[in-house]
């Protein structure tokens, strides 16, 4: 082989990569298509053996208020979010409660990295898109990304674990008070770039399977989404690949009422160009 081409970089494609993750469902079944139709569950190893206070105190709750309360507590406490900000003796305890509102603001910034990290650390899906799509490896698009993905700013305080209590608690509250679900819940995302997403099928003959980032944003409301975009996405997202939802934590969290953190992966969806 000629020199020229050995000293080439190797160029891959994330989606091929193997990835090991921790919730025991092959990585490969949990993008895909049918795992959005099979209602089979997932749960992030060893984090409800860990914390069994927890879920024994949400099981007193009769109401979804009274568990965001409970849970808002037990974070606190576990967590130490309630210390002092003004306490220059000691690093800001990062907080779960302050990426999802960096998500709010701007899906694309470092906080939001993180969060994607974290779905690619506990489910092996790789993103496809931070500030620009990001293609093959290695690019220019996935070096911002890690560096986004592994700011120390961020990276304090268990803040992986933090989402994991926070995913397996929107799940027990799912379970709980079948609500938004108890399996789907309809829901609509705005885009311009469906071309990009779009891996079979036609969007201008209604039905596609378009391939989403690993964590996106979706709307309860057909109309609020189609601000976000040229194109309308509709679809039913299994609700154990919901992260959060509207009503799950006490307060206002992300950027608008409504708002859905969807777990990505490949989805069929209606696809509508414009107001519909």
């Amino acid at each position: 082989m000629p020199d020229t081409l050995l000293n080439q970089p190797v160029r891959e494609d994330p989606d091929r990569w193997y990835c090991s993750n921790m919730v025991g469902v092959p990585v490969g079944l949990i993008g895909s298509t049918a795992f959005n139709r099979c209602l089979r569950r997932m749960s992030i190893h060893g984090t409800r053996e860990t914390h069994p206070g927890l879920f024994r105190l949400l099981g007193r709750c009769e109401t979804q208020a009274a568990a965001a309360e409970v849970f808002a507590h037990y974070m606190q406490i576990e967590f130490g979010l309630d210390q002092d900000r003004d306490d220059a003796s000691r690093r800001r305890a990062t907080s779960y409660l302050e990426l999802l509102r960096g998500w709010g603001v701007d899906s694309n910034c470092p906080k939001a990295a993180v969060l994607k990290g974290w779905v690619e650390s506990r489910f092996g899906l790789v993103p496809i898109f931070h500030r620009q799509r990001l293609g093959l490896f290695p690019s220019p698009g996935w070096s911002a990304y890690l560096q986004d993905k592994t700011d120390s700013r961020f990276h304090t305080n268990c803040i992986y674990q933090q989402f994991d209590l926070l995913y397996e608690y929107c799940q027990w509250s799912i379970r709980h008070f079948k609500a938004p679900g108890p399996r789907f819940v309809r829901l609509w995302r705005g885009t311009n770039a469906i071309e990009e997403q779009l891996v079979e099928g036609d969007a201008r003959q209604l039905l596609c399977t378009v391939r989403l980032n690993n964590l996106v944003s979706f709307s309860d409301s057909r109309e609020r989404a189609d601000e976000f975009g040229d194109w309308v996405l509709e679809t039913e997202v299994p609700t154990v690949k919901l992260l959060f939802f509207p009503g799950l934590l006490s307060g206002h969290v992300l950027g608008y009422e409504g708002e859905y953190l969807v777990i990505g992966g490949r989805y069929k969806v209606r696809a509508h160009h414009g107001w519909f």
